[in-house]
């Protein structure tokens, strides 16, 4: 409100905010309704793995939380606050988070490594009764199934049509083939610097040990190239290059998703010649895989409906909104709207909050 006056100054502040404060001192559900703090989006980070240039610090990755906010105002009107950390302590990462929860509606944690992303996303699901969501994770997701979906109807296939193999199994890559074995993907298999992941190796991590348990039907073992032998898909998440002559090794009317940021995994010109549906993560080439796509609708649907987390059925039922946006138009060049498309947000949003409803989590 303006603050032309001593009346106007008195409700904004003192004595007028007391009776706000009494208020939700005796029911604190009514911070939703009297604060902005339902509305409200904590975007933090501590600057370790940020973009394409790793772990760079905190001060270093204020930028990119700066134009995080920025996205979440212009594309679904929410508020939110960028937060770097001095510290990349897992155990003091979740504690500082808890602390200042009481002041947000929904926690967006970004650019964090792996491992410590996806123990540090669970502690704060476990303990927060509002929406924690690692975007880098679960917003290349979302994006990621909505396009390959429609890249498999462009190229006269379903999902459980296709074998799917994923370069990188840092937080993206695992958060991918989890959401796509929940769409009902064909098969899948991760591979890492090391080679496929299987549940014979004797080096794995908790996380890719249970990769291994949940994917690699066909038990394939051996290197990336190895398994792109025949493949349907193959999906980059990782900044490794992969040659001409592994690509050409694929199934007819590959998919290729070639995702690292400048530079993708396969060059574009190389992959068209062996692809039927090429997409990246850049703007400037067709069929851009953009995080901007999925979040802001994500979280306005979980702030439409008072959630108290984001299920991954709210996180399918995004990919499947996000997708038929552009069902209607489908082309090898255009599996999935652009972020200025304005009929993104609001039908992420829709779905979201529709599906936090029927999933139990909603307040509203």
């Amino acid at each position: 409100m303006p603050l032309t006056d001593r009346r106007a100054l008195s409700l904004a502040y003192t004595p007028g905010v007391a009776d706000v404060c009494s208020a939700i001192a005796d029911d604190e559900s009514l911070a939703r309704q009297y604060t902005w703090r339902s509305r409200l989006v904590a975007v933090v980070s501590d600057g370790t793995a940020v973009l394409g240039l790793g772990n760079i610090g905190a001060a270093a990755a204020l930028p990119v939380m700066e134009g995080k906010a920025a996205l979440f105002s212009e594309f679904a009107g929410i508020n939110s606050v960028p937060i770097v950390l001095a510290t990349t302590d897992v155990d003091e990462i979740v504690d500082t988070v808890r602390r200042i929860a009481p002041s947000f509606g929904g926690i967006n944690l970004e650019d964090i490594s792996a491992p410590r992303c996806f123990e540090i996303e669970a502690r704060l699901r476990d303990a927060l009764d509002i929406p924690v969501f690692h975007d880098d994770q679960h917003g290349t997701a979302i994006v990621t199934l909505a396009a390959l979906r429609n890249a498999a109807t462009v190229t006269g296939r379903t999902l459980a049509d296709l074998r799917v193999v994923v370069s990188g199994a840092g937080a993206a890559g695992v958060a991918c083939t989890r959401i796509l074995l929940s769409a009902g993907i064909g098969d899948i298999a991760v591979a890492d610097s090391k080679g496929i992941v299987h549940s014979g190796r004797e080096d794995l991590s908790p996380v890719k040990a249970e990769l291994a348990r949940i994917s690699n039907r066909a038990g394939r073992t051996g290197s990336l190239v190895d398994a792109l032998d025949g493949a349907d898909v193959f999906l980059g998440l990782s900044a490794g290059a992969v040659e001409e002559q592994a690509i050409a090794r694929m199934a007819p009317d590959a998919i290729i998703f070639a995702l690292a940021n400048p530079t993708p995994e396969v060059d574009p010109e190389v992959a068209h010649r062996h692809a039927a549906v090429v997409a990246t993560g850049r703007s400037d080439y067709p069929n851009q895989i953009n995080n901007v796509l999925a979040f802001p609708g994500v979280f306005a649907g979980a702030f439409d409906a008072g959630a108290r987390a984001i299920t991954e059925n709210m996180k399918l039922a995004a990919a499947r909104a996000l997708g038929d946006v552009v069902v209607d138009a489908l082309e090898p060049t255009h599996i999935v709207p652009t972020p200025f498309d304005p009929r993104v947000t609001p039908a992420v949003r829709s779905a979201v909050a529709d599906q936090a409803r029927h999933d139990g989590v909603a307040r509203a």
